[in-house]
């Protein structure tokens, strides 16, 4: 079957936050993560008929929908799950902040690498946690944890690691020793190890899959595993995401914290889930070979220019990129001024860095990478 993701939409005039940040409509914004893909028709299809039927009251998860969960779970990433462990929430971000009040109290600390997804360093302030960073190294050919690092900044009062898997930057899939390494060190410290892996779908290496990191051997009974298929599918907008979680102690921890606070999610977001999962792997295979070429493209048309070091994004629609070599003070406005939004690396720890969202027809790619060249050889 084929799919459009070559089609030019407008989302000017949708109230898209992508396209809003600007408020220069000349711009192309390749910052937040979402895509300028539609998403897949039968996701669409599954909306129309719940829209059309006109009534949307309170609504709890169709029924079908957390054995289809597991199902997917299983044939994706061979992890089988209880459907018991599932908890729904609004987002992932939510989730993200629930999960830091839950297995931290306050005035204790949470442990996660830089950079990061901006959320794992507000989340745990945002609840009067601590939040201790400790940078990622490149090893010359690859981003890693640097365990030596984290045993000096592991203190009593660290109760919790946060963990991004695939990787939100740098687009790194974890190998098996790596995650084994995590789940000791975490075992060692006695830290829930709470994953956000919401990228999982989203592989792009041929040789690289991704594992849960809870179904690595003694992780499960102390992992809190984040989900959605909200990036995959393209439909964050929709506010559908979940928590697994096997340790009865941890998810009534969870639920505990979520009490009168945490809204529930809504029929929309139940309906595309349930559709994306049961129908949506064609698109899916489909969307992965498309962002393959496009992070191709991307890593080759940068690759000459020594102003910035552009690292392989194994996974992810994102490119993280080194602008230090630039030598502008802040390398995302100075290529706003040549019609391109990237994401500054500041709010992820990394003041320098640039990230860039390659989730987008082509043709706008090629435009956006042209105007990137443009910038870069106006320095000389």
């Amino acid at each position: 079957m084929h799919f459009e993701f070559d089609k030019i939409i407008n989302r000017l005039g949708t109230s898209s936050s992508k396209w809003n940040k600007y408020n220069r409509p000349e711009i192309i914004p390749m910052w937040v993560a979402d895509m300028d893909f539609e998403t897949a028709p039968c996701i669409k299809s599954a909306l129309l008929d719940r829209i059309n039927h006109g009534i949307y009251g309170y609504t709890e998860p169709p029924k079908e929908l957390p054995s289809t969960v597991a199902q997917y779970l299983k044939t994706e990433f061979n992890w089988s799950i209880d459907t018991d462990w599932i908890v729904w929430l609004p987002s992932l971000v939510v989730g993200l902040n629930i999960v830091s009040r839950a297995f931290a109290d306050k005035g204790e600390a949470i442990l996660s690498n830089t950079p990061i997804y901006p959320p794992f360093l507000s989340a745990p302030i945002n609840g009067d946690r601590e939040a201790i960073t400790t940078p990622l190294m490149w090893d010359g050919t690859k981003w890693a944890m640097d365990f030596d690092s984290l045993e000096k900044s592991v203190t009593n009062k660290t109760k919790a690691f946060l963990f991004c898997s695939p990787h939100n930057p740098t687009g790194r899939v974890w190998d098996i020793h790596e995650l084994n390494a995590l789940v000791n060190f975490c075992h060692k410290h006695n830290l829930t190890l709470i994953s956000d892996e919401i990228h999982a779908g989203l592989i792009l290496d041929k040789d690289k899959s991704h594992t849960v990191t809870a179904n690595i051997p003694d992780a499960a009974d102390i992992s809190v595993t984040l989900l959605s298929a909200s990036k995959t599918f393209n439909m964050p907008g929709l506010g559908c995401a979940y928590a697994i979680v096997k340790n009865p102690i941890l998810r009534n921890k969870l639920k505990k914290i979520m009490n009168g606070i945490v809204h529930h999610v809504g029929a929309l977001g139940y309906t595309a889930t349930l559709a994306a999962y049961k129908d949506g792997k064609s698109w899916h295979n489909a969307l992965v070979d498309y962002l393959r070429l496009n992070r191709d493209h991307v890593e080759n048309a940068l690759a000459p220019h020594t102003q910035l070091k552009t690292y392989h994004s194994e996974a992810t629609y994102l490119t993280w990129i080194d602008a230090r070599q630039m030598n502008v003070e802040n390398p995302s406005e100075y290529f706003e001024n040549f019609g391109v939004g990237i994401y500054d690396g500041t709010p992820f720890g990394a003041p320098g860095f640039l990230r860039l969202n390659f989730a987008c027809p082509r043709v706008m790619l090629s435009e956006a990478l042209s105007r990137i060249q443009r910038g870069l050889d106006a320095l000389g």
